[in-house]
C-alpha cells in the first residue's frame, strides 16, 4: 500500500487494529459510508473479527477513494487487500456460475431467503468453487437487496406509462424487463444514478429504495412504485484472496468465517429490511409520492418473471456452454424456495437466519481444503 493511501485512511479513522500480536487484514466494500456494504457489511466485519478470533485478527478498511468496486478484482488479485465486497456481475465471463445467479435476479423476493439460497448453491456447487479458485478467490457468503423499485422522475403506474421510459438497469435481467414493457435500459455504474439523472441522461432508476439515500437520489426522484422487480443478490459479499486464505491457520478460516456470516445477515437485514424503511419514511417527508401500480402491470411483471428463467438457461447455454443450465435453475429455484419457508418460520428474524446459516451450509464445510 503506498503512503498516501495509508496516510488517507488514518486521517479518516476508519482503521480499526487490536495488539501488535494480531494479523490484520486490508477489508474493502468499494461503497460510500452510507451504503450498507459499508455500514453495516464491511464495519460489521471489523468489529466481529477481533471478537471471533479472540484478538487474532483485526481489520483495517480502505475506502472507494483507495479501491472502487470497479477495482475490486485486480486489488484482490495483485494483494493489495485481503478481504473485498466483489460484484461478480462485473465480470460475467470468467465468473458465469454467479453470472447465471444474475440472470435470475427477477425471481427473488424474499432478502433473507435468496442470500441464504445463493450461498448454499455456491458453497456446494463444484463447478462454482473452481472458477473461483481459478479467480484467485475464496467465497464466504452472499446478501441480497429489497425488492428493488421504480424511482422515476415522472410517475409509472401502469404498463403504457413504462412505454419510452429511460431507466438506469443494474444487470442484463433488469435490462430485458425493461424492454419487454417497452422502457430504454441504460447500462450505467450506480454511482453514476444521481449524475444521469440531474442531467436528463435517463428519467429513472430500477433499484433499492436505499439509493434515495445511498446516492442521494432522494434531491432528483419524485416517484416511487413497487413494481416486483426481484432483488439483487448476485454477490460476493466477503472475497478473501486466495493467497491470504491459504496462509490463514483452520481456527484463523473459521474465525473469519464466522464474523463473515454474522456480516452477511447485518447486511442484508440493513439493505432489504431496515435501510428500505428509512429511506421510504425519509422519502415521504420529502414530498416523493408513492404509487400503487396497476394490478395488470404487477401480474404482467410477475409473469415475466417466470418466463425469464428459460432466457437465464439459454444464454447460460449459448454464452457459457452450461449445458445443464435448466436443472442449475431447476436447483437453485428449489433452494430459494426451501430458504423462503425457513426465512418465514424464523419470522424473517436476522439472528435465527444467521444461524440457521450456519447449520446448514458453513457447519458442514471442511475448512482445512475448502476453497485451497
Amino acid at each position: 500500500m503506498s503512503k498516501l493511501s495509508l496516510s488517507l485512511l488514518l486521517a479518516a479513522g476508519i482503521a480499526v487494529s487490536a495488539g501488535a500480536d494480531a494479523r490484520e487484514l486490508r477489508i474493502a466494500s468499494g461503497a460510500p459510508p452510507p451504503h450498507p456494504a459499508t455500514s453495516h457489511l464491511y464495519n460489521g466485519l471489523a468489529k466481529y473479527l477481533p471478537e471471533e478470533s479472540g484478538g487474532a485478527l483485526t481489520a483495517i478498511f480502505l475506502g472507494p477513494e483507495v479501491v472502487s468496486l470497479g477495482q475490486m478484482k485486480d486489488a484482490l488479485q495483485t494483494g493489495l487487500i485481503d478481504v473485498g465486497n466483489l460484484l461478480p456481475l462485473y465480470f460475467p465471463a470468467e465468473l458465469p456460475n454467479f453470472a447465471l445467479a444474475g440472470e435470475l435476479s427477477l425471481s427473488a423476493r424474499d432478502p433473507y431467503a435468496v442470500a441464504a439460497a445463493l450461498t448454499e448453491y455456491t458453497v456446494n456447487c463444484e463447478s462454482c468453487q473452481k472458477e473461483l479458485s481459478d479467480f484467485g478467490m475464496v467465497y464466504l457468503g452472499s446478501g441480497s437487496s429489497d425488492p428493488y423499485r421504480l424511482l422515476t422522475k415522472e410517475p409509472v403506474v401502469t404498463a403504457d406509462d413504462l412505454k419510452g421510459v429511460r431507466l438506469r438497469s443494474g444487470g442484463a435481467p433488469y435490462s430485458r424487463w425493461a424492454e419487454h414493457f417497452g422502457a430504454v435500459p441504460v447500462a450505467i455504474s450506480v454511482l453514476e444514478t444521481f449524475e444521469s439523472m440531474s442531467q436528463g441522461t435517463i428519467d429513472g432508476t430500477m433499484a433499492s429504495i436505499g439509493d434515495l439515500l445511498a446516492f442521494r437520489l432522494v434531491e432528483l426522484v419524485k416517484h416511487v412504485t413497487p413494481v416486483p422487480l426481484g432483488t439483487y443478490f448476485s454477490t460476493c459479499n466477503f472475497c478473501v484472496a486466495k493467497g491470504t486464505w491459504s496462509e490463514l491457520s483452520v481456527d484463523e478460516r473459521a474465525a473469519l468465517l464466522r464474523a463473515a456470516n454474522r456480516a452477511n445477515f447485518d447486511f442484508t437485514w440493513r439493505w432489504g429490511y431496515d435501510f428500505p424503511a428509512i429511506a421510504e419514511k425519509a422519502a415521504r417527508d420529502a414530498g416523493i409520492t408513492f404509487h400503487e401500480p396497476d394490478p395488470a402491470l404487477v401480474e404482467a411483471a410477475r409473469a415475466f418473471a417466470i418466463e425469464d428463467r428459460k432466457t437465464a438457461a439459454r444464454i447460460a447455454k449459448e454464452r457459457f456452454g452450461m449445458e445443464d443450465a435448466e436443472e442449475r435453475v431447476a436447483e437453485f429455484v428449489a433452494l430459494v424456495e426451501k430458504w423462503e419457508k425457513i426465512s418465514e418460520e424464523t419470522g424473517r428474524d436476522r439472528d435465527a437466519m444467521t444461524q440457521k446459516v450456519w447449520e446448514e451450509v458453513w457447519s458442514k464445510v471442511d475448512l482445512a481444503s475448502y476453497g485451497m
